[in-house]
C-alpha cells in the first residue's frame, strides 16, 4: 500500500509525517515522528492519521512511563484506569498507567488480564464519560502470540440491514463493568447471573464520532450486555448477531507486537481482541487512555 505524507500545517516546522495504510479496514503505520520529542506538526500528523485509519503503530522507539503519561496528555485530559485485579494501582507512583501483564512476582499480579484470550471490546466504555484514545506500548513480549487485532466499527455500522439500523435507532446497550476483557472479575464487584441487572453504563447503539461526523456501532463488550428494553432473549439473539457482524473478518486489522511498538486508537470506533500466549513467557504492556465525551 502506499505511503500518504502528511505535510505539517501552515506557519509549522517543516516536519513531515508519513503514513503507510496497512491495506486493510484500518490500521496504518506512522513514521517520521519522535514520540519523545513530539512536535506540533508530529503530533497533527498523529492525530489526523488516527481519524483516517482508526488506530495506527510507531514502531521501535522505547519510552518510559512520564513519556508515555506525555504523550497520552497530548490528546487530552488522562482517565484513570479501571480497577485492577488487585484493587490498587499497579504502579503507585504512576497512577494513570495500567499494567497489562501476566507477570506474577511473589504471588502478585503485576498486571490486568494474564496471558488468556482477550475477547473484543472496547476500553473502559461501563463508565459514563468513556475512554476516547487508548495508547499501548510493549515492554516485555513473549517470542510467539499476543498479538492485538481491531474491528472497524464505522464500517459494522454502514453494513448493517437498512431494518436492523432502523430497529437499533434510539436503543440503549448496558455496558457491564464486573469484568474485565480477560474474564477477570474485578476486585470490589459481584458476579452477575442476570444481564439486565449489571452495573454500568448504558450508552446508545450507535455513537457520532465527534470530530469526523461518521456514525459507528458502539458495542462495548458482549459479556452482561443487555439492550435496553427488549425481553433478555430477544436481547440475547440480537446481541449475539450484533456482535457476529462487528467483529466480520473484513472488517478487521492484526498488528503482531515488536519491542518498542506504540499503538495508539480511538476507542469511539473500534473495537479489539488479544490473542491467547504461553503463560510461562513473559508480556509486559503499559497503557495510558483519555478522557473522552458522553456518547451521542
Amino acid at each position: 500500500m502506499q505511503a500518504a505524507r502528511v505535510s505539517a500545517p501552515s506557519g509549522a516546522r517543516s516536519t513531515v509525517v508519513e503514513v503507510v495504510p496497512s491495506g486493510k479496514a484500518c490500521g496504518a503505520e506512522v513514521r517520521g515522528v519522535d514520540l519523545v520529542n513530539l512536535t506540533a506538526a508530529m503530533f497533527d500528523g498523529i492525530r489526523q492519521a488516527v481519524y483516517d485509519h482508526q488506530v495506527v503503530v510507531v514502531r521501535g522507539q522505547p519510552i518510559d512511563d512520564p513519556q508515555l503519561i506525555a504523550l497520552g496528555k497530548r490528546f487530552g485530559e488522562l482517565e484513570p484506569p479501571g480497577m485492577s485485579i488487585i484493587g490498587k494501582p499497579y504502579i503507585d507512583a504512576y497512577p494513570d498507567v495500567l499494567v497489562i501483564s501476566n507477570i506474577i512476582e511473589d504471588g502478585q499480579p503485576k498486571g490486568n488480564l494474564g496471558a488468556g484470550e482477550a475477547i473484543w471490546h472496547t476500553d473502559m466504555s461501563y463508565r459514563d464519560v468513556p475512554v476516547s484514545y487508548a495508547i499501548l506500548h510493549a515492554l516485555e513480549l513473549p517470542p510467539v502470540g499476543g498479538n492485538t487485532y481491531f474491528s472497524n466499527q464505522y464500517l459494522a455500522c454502514d453494513t448493517l440491514p437498512a431494518a436492523t439500523r432502523s430497529a437499533l435507532d434510539g436503543k440503549m446497550i448496558i455496558h457491564d463493568e464486573s469484568y474485565n476483557s480477560g474474564g477477570q472479575l474485578r476486585k470490589g464487584f459481584k458476579e452477575v447471573s442476570d444481564p439486565r441487572e449489571a452495573p454500568g453504563a448504558r450508552h446508545p447503539v450507535f455513537r457520532v464520532h465527534p470530530a469526523t461526523g461518521r456514525k459507528a456501532l458502539y458495542l462495548g463488550r458482549r459479556r452482561n450486555a443487555y439492550i435496553l428494553g427488549l425481553p433478555l432473549d430477544e436481547s440475547e439473539a440480537l446481541l449475539d448477531e450484533l456482535w457476529a457482524h462487528a467483529s466480520r473478518p473484513e472488517f478487521t486489522w492484526g498488528h503482531e507486537w515488536k519491542l518498542g511498538d506504540t499503538l495508539i486508537w480511538d476507542n469511539r470506533c473500534l473495537v479489539h481482541r488479544r490473542d491467547p500466549f504461553d503463560a510461562s513467557q513473559r508480556r509486559m504492556m503499559h497503557r495510558v487512555q483519555v478522557r473522552g465525551e458522553r456518547p451521542q
